[in-house]
């Protein structure tokens, strides 16, 4: 990656991160927790929600190996204050990837448009299709069911009494199975990325 289109992709990742963290904000207030707004945190100010390692020092890091990633600081919120009881979490987890699908579908159709009307210059595309790659690979990402990411609360909701301890093994073992799904899983669910990818922009990935 060039200097440029790496800082540039560094910036598309801390607003998509931003905003994966803030929606989560907003579902819970929604539904009662008002952690966040108390703490400042139902904002887009990236200022808030940097977090020095996965905001920073992660992305530029991965930056050197063609792909950027990270995250912000988790916005806070409270279950145990939500209306909804049962499925509450769930929807304050869904929140975050279904922001990040929301931006990938937007600027998807805004590629699509383009290449059909021809209305927009080059360069849109092509920062549009970097919003969209990295917003995809953020909802793919925390929709995998291993704590503390997403998926792993949609996951919890939907599980019955009795096979709980499914829940407290990934927990006690989160950090290790994270690091086994990054390093040796996490290339098995690229076919998905690039068929989303093609799918919302008409375009091949790369």
């Amino acid at each position: 990656m060039q200097p440029l289109d790496i800082i540039f992709s560094i910036a598309v990742l801390i607003m998509s991160v931003v905003v994966h963290e803030v929606s989560h904000g907003y579902a819970a207030s929604l539904l009662g927790d008002q952690t966040a707004r108390y703490q400042g945190r139902l904002t887009l100010n990236p200022l808030k929600h940097l977090d020095p390692v996965g905001s920073i020092l992660v992305p530029i890091l991965t930056s050197f190996g063609g792909f950027v990633f990270g995250w912000a600081k988790p916005v806070p919120f409270n279950p145990y204050n939500l209306r909804n009881q049962r499925w509450g979490e769930l929807i304050v987890a869904a929140a975050g990837p279904l922001s990040n699908l929301t931006i990938a579908l937007v600027f998807g159709l805004l590629i699509r448009l383009t290449s059909v009307n021809n209305f927009l210059p080059d360069s849109f595309v092509t920062i549009s299709a970097i919003i969209v790659g990295i917003n995809i690979v953020l909802a793919i990402f925390n929709l995998v069911p291993i704590p503390p990411l997403d998926g792993s609360k949609i996951l919890f909701a939907f599980l019955p009494a009795h096979l709980q301890h499914i829940r407290e093994f990934l927990e006690r073992y989160a950090f290790f199975l994270v690091i086994l799904f990054v390093f040796f899983l996490w290339k098995l669910f690229s076919p998905i990325i690039v068929w989303l990818f093609a799918l919302l922009t008409g375009l091949p990935l790369g």
